[in-house]
C-alpha cells in the first residue's frame, strides 16, 4: 500500500510546473547561509581565544 502512495508522490512532483525562487526567496537564502557561516567563525573565535583549555 504505501510503495502505491511513493508512486503517486513521484508522478505528481513529475507533473508539477518549474517555478524559480523569487526574490525575496533568495534574499532569506543569502541571509541564512551568511548567518549560519558568520555565527560559525564566532563560535570557533570564542572557542579557540576565549576557552583556550578545549582546544
Amino acid at each position: 500500500m504505501e510503495a502505491k502512495k511513493d508512486v503517486k508522490f513521484h508522478e505528481e512532483v513529475q507533473k508539477m510546473d518549474y517555478e524559480p525562487l523569487d526574490e525575496t526567496e533568495m534574499k532569506l537564502i543569502r541571509w541564512s547561509i551568511g548567518l549560519g557561516i558568520g555565527l560559525l567563525v564566532v563560535l570557533f573565535i570564542v572557542s579557540k581565544y576565549l576557552l583556550p583549555g578545549v582546544h
